[in-house]
């Protein structure tokens, strides 16, 4: 009994770093706790708290929680705003922030209720540094709201983590441009979606500088494969699976994903990618903040067929 006892941290510890390595997916808050208090140190994660707002990390954050703020990953270039960064100014800020190609990535942000999107600073944080080769990646479900309400710990302290170090080769197949969007997307293999709210989908809205959407895209808005109750806490593929396949959402098909920036696009290609497991899901990074912007480009308002899953 005396040696079972001694052995059963060892056991908890290895049980945790059994799920930390060569997966990305969702985590739920026991699990990363879990996680975070592995036996071996180097098994713990690497905390990242995305949110845009830093005096919400100043206020609360995770134990160990290294804040790096999600639109520090973008700029404006050639007069289009919040383009990517170049790679090697990328490279810099995620070795600064402790990303580690030997490390599990645990990422969350707060503002569960819409229309707080904040959950989609977690994804397209999450989509970074998979582009740049990480292979170990968790989103916290629920995020810091589900966190605070299992009571479990946080702290006002700030962490720095070490220099991290990248691998050696990017994952660029899962990004698109727009000139491969242009050449492909009419395929009868491929499927467009733009993953924005209905309304900006079809040109009511008053943000754009052109309204509608990328001709022959359907319309399924990220919000609809979240909880009501929590827009960070990711619905179960099959509660979502019959209203995919409604918009022509399959495994099958090869998805490109845009939206506004990116970021809800992150988010649907995330789930897609990860949640429901489709092997060819890309995201045009440039969205419709770029593609809008290129007149010589038709756009239209009218919803495709396939638009009929909408909020």
């Amino acid at each position: 009994m005396k040696i079972l006892t001694l052995l059963l941290p060892l056991a908890i510890g290895l049980t945790s770093c059994s799920i930390a390595l060569g997966q990305i997916a969702v985590i739920s808050p026991p699990e990363a706790k879990a996680l975070m208090q592995s036996v071996d140190p180097a098994q713990r994660p690497v905390v990242l708290d995305s949110r845009g707002g830093y005096k919400d990390y100043f206020r609360v954050h995770l134990p160990t929680a290294h804040h790096i703020n999600f639109d520090t990953l973008r700029g404006t270039d050639r007069g289009i705003p919040v383009q990517y960064l170049p790679d090697d100014l990328t490279k810099l800020l995620l070795v600064r922030a402790g990303v580690d190609k030997d490390r599990t990535h645990l990422i969350y942000a707060t503002g569960e209720v819409l229309p707080n999107d904040e959950i989609l600073s977690a994804s397209m944080v999450a989509y970074v540094l998979e582009k740049f080769g990480v292979k170990s990646i968790r989103i916290l479900d629920g995020g810091l709201a589900e966190w605070q309400t299992r009571n479990l710990p946080t702290t006002q302290e700030y962490f720095g983590n070490p220099l991290g170090s990248l691998p050696a080769d990017m994952n660029t197949a899962i990004s698109i441009d727009l000139d491969e969007l242009l050449r492909t997307k009419d395929r009868p293999d491929v499927v467009l979606v733009d993953a924005r709210p209905h309304n900006e989908y079809i040109g009511e809205d008053d943000i754009w500088v052109r309204k509608g959407h990328i001709p022959g895209a359907i319309s399924f808005h990220w919000a609809r494969l979240m909880e009501d109750d929590n827009t960070h806490k990711f619905r179960s593929f099959a509660s979502v699976q019959d209203q995919l396949k409604a918009a022509g959402l399959t495994g099958d098909k090869q998805i490109i994903v845009y939206c506004g920036t990116s970021r809800e696009g992150s988010l649907l290609r995330f789930y897609l990618a990860h949640v429901a497991k489709f092997p060819n899901v890309r995201l045009y990074e440039g969205s419709w903040k770029e593609y809008a912007s290129l007149k010589q480009y038709p756009a239209e308002t009218t919803a495709n067929s396939a638009a009929i899953c909408t909020p």
